[in-house]
């Protein structure tokens, strides 16, 4: 993701000395530098509805926002399930412990003395 936040807003004209074959683009994050991608962002291509600035930035980052959202379909089910085993291990737990106390306190309450055994008189 972070690959792609960096290329699409990573088109520059290229440094003093460097060369590009017709058709090519000069961007700082691709390897070599030469991308036969154009530019794919610039400014306020889109209007937001809240009013966000529509900078090369912001729609990069709205782009990876979706491409990682699209990649996994099954993230937010996978989220609420673990959500839902977290929460009932941790009620489970709960019920155990007071269930293991209520039954093992006359266990660990009961004094035992040891003492000397009666002797019987003979």
């Amino acid at each position: 993701c972070v690959y792609f936040f960096s290329l699409l807003p990573g088109s520059r004209a290229p440094p003093v000395g460097v060369e590009l074959r017709a058709g090519l683009y000069y961007n700082t994050y691709y390897t070599g530098g030469a991308i036969a991608m154009p530019p794919p962002l610039s400014d306020n291509q889109i209007e937001y509805e809240d009013g966000t600035p529509a900078t090369v930035s912001q729609m990069a980052k709205d782009v990876v926002q979706f491409m990682a959202w699209a990649a996994e379909p099954g993230h937010d089910e996978r989220k609420l399930m673990g959500l839902k085993l977290v929460s009932g291990s941790f009620v489970g737990a709960m019920t155990m412990g007071v269930w293991y106390r209520s039954i093992n306190i006359a266990k660990k309450t009961r004094r035992i003395d040891f003492t000397n055994p009666m002797v019987r008189p003979q």
